[in-house]
């Protein structure tokens, strides 16, 4: 198996929050928002633990979004890239480099996003976030005597408040940039 093998059966953490966003569903595009997000938004979705974004390519062409985050402690550089996008639905997918106390390590984040209509004219946008570990990052919790049980339900915690923190900044970003886009 190599090091940076996803170990599936595994799941580090797994957070799903919603916010609503005052704007009508077409007004909404969210490729269009996580793909041209200035780095000093996505700092304000989340402060502090934002602390840098872009957008590129995979060498074969496809959308990816490469993300700088700190959760509990830990430096995460995520290269998202999109398996899914669409206008109400994107679902990204990155084998993250994790720097923790043992070193680099890798593990493997799925980032789903996505917004309904509601009755009432707004939308509900959803930000679900899971991770498993590759398995680089079971060979380092090894060699320093961690137990993965704990180490996850510490993860868990902190990417549920992480969570927390950046869904309804995420969403009022979107609606700014939908409220901004119609007035145009």
């Amino acid at each position: 198996m190599s090091r940076d093998q996803v170990v599936f059966e595994l799941q580090l953490s797994a957070s799903v929050e919603s916010a609503v966003i005052n704007a009508l569903l077409d007004a909404i595009d969210i490729p269009e928002w996580l793909l041209h997000l200035p780095d000093s938004e996505y700092q304000r979705c989340a402060p502090p633990d934002h602390k840098a974004c872009g957008a590129t390519t995979t060498d074969d062409g496809r959308p990816m979004s490469i993300n700088v985050e700190e959760i509990d402690g830990g430096l995460i550089i995520q290269h998202y890239v999109a398996e899914v996008l669409e206008p109400h639905h994107c679902r990204m997918v990155s084998l993250s480099d994790v720097q923790t106390p043992g070193g680099w390590s890798k593990v493997q984040v799925v980032w789903d996003l996505s917004v309904v209509a509601q009755p009432d004219g707004t939308c509900l946008y959803t930000n679900d976030i899971g991770s498993q570990p590759a398995q680089r990052f079971l060979d380092m919790l090894a060699a320093g005597n961690l137990d993965f049980a704990e180490v996850a339900a510490a993860r868990q915690v902190a990417v549920v408040a992480h969570n927390q923190l950046e869904t309804p900044l995420y969403a009022a970003s979107m609606e700014r940039k939908a409220l901004a886009a119609r007035a145009a």
